[in-house]
């Protein structure tokens, strides 16, 4: 493999990845930090909820498995669904780039896709056909971004979890950046306002992927291409994947829990967080840059604590525990506020503080996951396993956490995120007691 040039002691196409993902996170999280107050407070309500195309038939599925759903519970199945499909569809995304067409076009189209259906939600028939066109977009984007950051590097290279941590820092930067204005669009100007800002976003992607095409790292060797089988996995590959595989499962229960920031916890800024500073409220939307903001300016610190402890900063697996155990912490702080305000409304600074505490853990744990699946995964199906990387946001932080999310208007608030904490806890305990009986299988192979 060629060496990359170098920008900054990374490899220059380095830039043009966070470039790109950090608009493409802008138009995913203008979106998402509508969508939730979109569904409940106009779109689901009556007058404009029959304009919606296919809504008495997907109304009907849910309804199906779950009984009557009143306009909350239906958002919340909505947006659970349209968050793990995104992330189920990268294994499709992975599998065309590692068999057929390789990273590069496979992500370029998912741009084009995401970029029209971020527009089509400006329109309120075209609601389900555009999630539809995000779910597919955002699959072959997502899974090949994350790739080619770890194709940048060789085998063994140490920049490799330092170029995966700053390419985090531009995805939270978009994170960060978009509520304030697709949210501040939506919330006061009009909801299309803010779902254009976000279609504009990928645009923007589009063009800096473009620019950046020749510093992208060369395409892997694909079986296809040269009309030969694949070379069977060794003993050993398949362990290392079959570790990884065994990870998904906690990392579900992880993900149900931080998923619930953009469904359940938006619903408590809106309806129960006194959101008052000095005589002016703070948009609800805001709430949602709280998290991207604190892995924006909280990311180089801890790498710092890392790189100051040297071989006795934790692995990889440990980084993931404490990630876990730090959204229990988290949830059971709002946990007391909801008990501690009764039937009043929570200062909105319990909310910062449930955001910083969370957000810590979501640092130490999803850039070492995204690492962890590009060191250990054989070369030859890198994508597809960086997919699989991607399961627990699926299975997790779509259809669990929106079934979770159902609840919200059956429980008491306070037990409610109890609920979640014990969630977490236990998925926190699960890596924690695997982590040195993996460790000899998640050794990366040079």
């Amino acid at each position: 493999m060629t060496t990359p040039r170098a920008l900054f002691d990374q490899p220059r196409g380095l830039a043009f990845l966070f470039g790109t993902e950090m608009w493409e996170r802008f138009s995913y999280y203008g979106m998402r930090a509508l969508l939730v107050g979109y569904l409940v407070k106009y779109l689901l309500l009556p007058g404009h909820v029959e304009q919606v195309w296919l809504y008495p038939q997907i109304k009907g599925f849910y309804e199906m498995l779950a009984g009557p759903l009143g306009v909350q519970p239906m958002s919340a199945f909505i947006y659970g669904t349209y968050t793990g499909l995104i992330y189920a569809t990268p294994l499709l995304g992975g599998w065309m780039a590692d068999r057929y067409f390789g990273q590069r076009l496979i992500a370029l189209s998912g741009i084009v896709m995401m970029a029209f259906g971020h527009f089509m939600m400006a329109f309120e028939n075209l609601l389900f056909p555009a999630l539809a066109l995000l779910i597919v977009g955002g699959g072959f984007f997502k899974t090949n971004t994350s790739t080619q950051v770890g194709l940048l590097y060789e085998k063994g290279d140490p920049r490799r979890d330092s170029g995966y941590s700053i390419f985090y820092v531009g995805i939270n930067l978009g994170a960060f950046l978009a509520p304030f204005v697709c949210g501040t669009l939506g919330e006061e100007v009009g909801w299309r306002y803010g779902f254009g800002a976000a279609g504009v976003g990928m645009l923007l992607a589009l063009a800096v992927y473009l620019i950046g095409w020749k510093d992208l790292p060369p395409e892997p060797p694909r079986a296809m291409r040269a009309k030969q089988p694949r070379p069977p996995l060794t003993k050993a590959e398949w362990k290392s994947v079959g570790a990884l595989f065994l990870l998904v499962i906690p990392l579900t229960l992880y993900w149900a829990c931080n998923e619930q920031q953009g469904n359940t916890v938006a619903l408590w800024s809106m309806d129960n967080t006194d959101r008052a500073i000095f005589g002016w409220n703070i948009p609800w939307t805001w709430f949602q840059s709280f998290n991207p903001g604190v892995i924006f300016f909280g990311t180089p610190m801890l790498l710092a604590l890392w790189q100051r402890q040297g071989a006795g900063a934790p692995s990889s697996t440990m980084k993931m525990a404490w990630g876990c155990y730090l959204m229990t912490i988290a949830n059971l702080v709002m946990a007391f506020a909801a008990w501690h305000l009764g039937a009043g409304k929570s200062n909105w600074l319990w909310l910062a503080v449930y955001f910083v505490i969370m957000t810590v853990g979501e640092i130490y744990l999803y850039p070492a996951s995204l690492s962890l699946f590009s060191k250990i995964a054989p070369l030859r199906i890198v994508s597809l396993m960086m997919a699989v990387n991607f399961l627990p946001n699926f299975l997790g932080g779509g259809f669990l956490q929106g079934w979770l999310a159902s609840y919200w208007d059956k429980m008491d608030k306070s037990l409610f995120f109890v609920m979640i904490a014990l969630i977490a806890a236990v998925a926190g305990l699960a890596i924690h007691a695997v982590d040195r009986p993996l460790r000899p299988l998640l050794e990366e192979k040079t």
